[in-house]
């Protein structure tokens, strides 16, 4: 048998965990964009962005061990350089600010829509790439940072016709977290790291695995941790942790006045979680998340925090940062089991049908004509039947058609059909064809 018919053809399937976007895809990719920009760009936040190759180094230093070794693409460049494709962006936004942090005029309100890779299992919002809004404030250290950042998060969420009942915002504190670990539980540094991402992944396993496993580290005081975890207010978890130390060390004052905070600016579906640990180790005080409220979704959506030692990797002075990550994977999800996705609709305004071939090069022109006025048309150039064309037009959800013939052309009378109503208008010249479009 001869090689050229034992080849193996290439497949159409995309690599594994990635997606390909077709149009009706990006129509609701750029709604995603566009809703998003709208939103932080309302609180002042200023777009930037970079490459999706950074050097391996970057997240040795800071994401965590289980970023670095088990999800990301990393290779070695032609040079022998380690470079990996970019995991997440916050390591990016700190290399640049650290990197311009003499010029740069704080407070920093930042925000990017970055393409992100991780490798893991591909599932329900989650994939092996995704786009990512990043939104973050460098430059203030006191709370109202999270109030702001929290606040736009929301609004985020407000802007994409969410209403309160539909998502919660989780919110914890490093903080109480470090307390809880190394003063309430005297666990040694491995051991409290070891419990930090086993909190991290409690809603994702069972009551009993999770106990379990928290058993062969506390042995005898599992039960007392997990009855803290357990706790439905910060008020209960103090007083189940018997808390002597002063609330502004271990965080508990700061996180009551951030939620109090949060209540005042009618975020009223803020609450309290002991068991929020957010995987990345860079974390160094509040940390939150979004969840649906409907059990269809059961990821969180997105989440964020405080993250002021980064830029210390880098050898610089400390700047404090708050942020958060939005993945378009998630929102996605979320906005189809809301009914809150937009109808597909074609950027075209009108598509122009010349009857013949003789009506082509005044059809052209016509639509040449139209575009210079701020009008998007388009010409059928197939040379096929009207009927036919006017199909086309309908199916790519192209709103308007006209039919340009002979007597369009010797009358200068012309006919736009609107396809979803079936109403037609007539008109005596370009410009009123115009003046109709740019109304509807």
């Amino acid at each position: 048998m001869n090689d050229e018919n034992t080849k193996k053809s290439l497949g159409t399937e995309p690599y594994k965990g990635v997606r390909d976007f077709y149009p009706e895809d990006m129509f609701i990719q750029n709604h995603i964009f566009s809703t998003m920009r709208k939103a932080v760009e309302s609180f002042g936040y200023e777009e930037y962005a970079a490459s999706i190759l950074e050097p391996t180094e970057l997240y040795k230093a800071k994401s965590g061990e289980e970023i670095v070794n088990e999800q990301t693409y990393s290779f070695k460049d032609r040079g022998d350089r380690d470079v990996t494709l970019r995991p997440e962006m916050t390591p990016t936004v700190t290399r640049m600010v650290a990197a311009k942090r003499k010029e740069l005029s704080f407070p920093l309100r930042w925000y990017s829509i970055p393409n992100l890779f991780r490798y893991e299992k591909p599932q329900r919002g989650r994939l092996r790439e995704h786009y990512q809004l990043n939104v973050d404030l460098f430059g203030i250290s006191g709370i109202n940072a999270e109030v702001e950042i929290i606040s736009t998060a929301h609004a985020v969420m407000k802007h994409f016709g969410a209403e309160e009942r539909d998502f919660k915002i989780s919110i914890n504190n490093r903080k109480i977290l470090n307390f809880i670990l190394h003063d309430a539980f005297n666990l040694k540094e491995e051991d409290a790291y070891r419990i930090t991402k086993l909190i991290d992944k409690k809603k994702k396993i069972s009551a009993d695995e999770f106990k379990n496993q928290i058993q062969e580290i506390l042995n005898d005081q599992t039960d007392n941790f997990v009855l803290a975890l357990n706790a439905q207010n910060i008020d209960e978890l103090q007083k189940r942790l018997a808390d002597k130390t002063s609330q502004e060390i271990n965080g508990f004052a700061e996180t009551k006045e951030l939620l109090e905070k949060l209540s005042s600016a009618g975020i009223t579906n803020a609450v309290f979680d002991p068991t929020l640990a957010r995987g990345f180790d860079y974390y160094t005080g509040i940390v939150f998340e979004v969840n649906d409220t409907d059990p269809a979704n059961v990821r969180s959506l997105f989440g964020g925090g405080r993250f002021d030692e980064l830029l210390a990797v880098f050898d610089v002075e400390k700047v404090p940062a708050v942020g958060f990550g939005m993945g378009d994977v998630t929102i996605r999800d979320f906005l189809e089991t809301h009914n809150l996705l937009p109808q597909f609709s074609s950027k075209t305004q009108i598509a122009l049908c010349p009857f013949d071939e003789s009506s082509l090069a005044y059809t052209s022109n016509l639509a040449q004509t139209l575009r210079s006025k701020g009008i998007n048309a388009v010409v059928d150039i197939t040379g096929r039947k009207v009927g036919d064309q006017i199909k086309w037009a309908d199916k790519h959800a192209i709103p308007f058609i006209m039919v340009i013939g002979e007597n369009e052309i010797k009358d200068k009378k012309f006919t736009v059909k609107e396809l979803a109503t079936k109403t037609e208008a007539s008109f005596a010249n370009e410009q009123e064809i115009i003046d109709y479009l740019k109304r509807t």
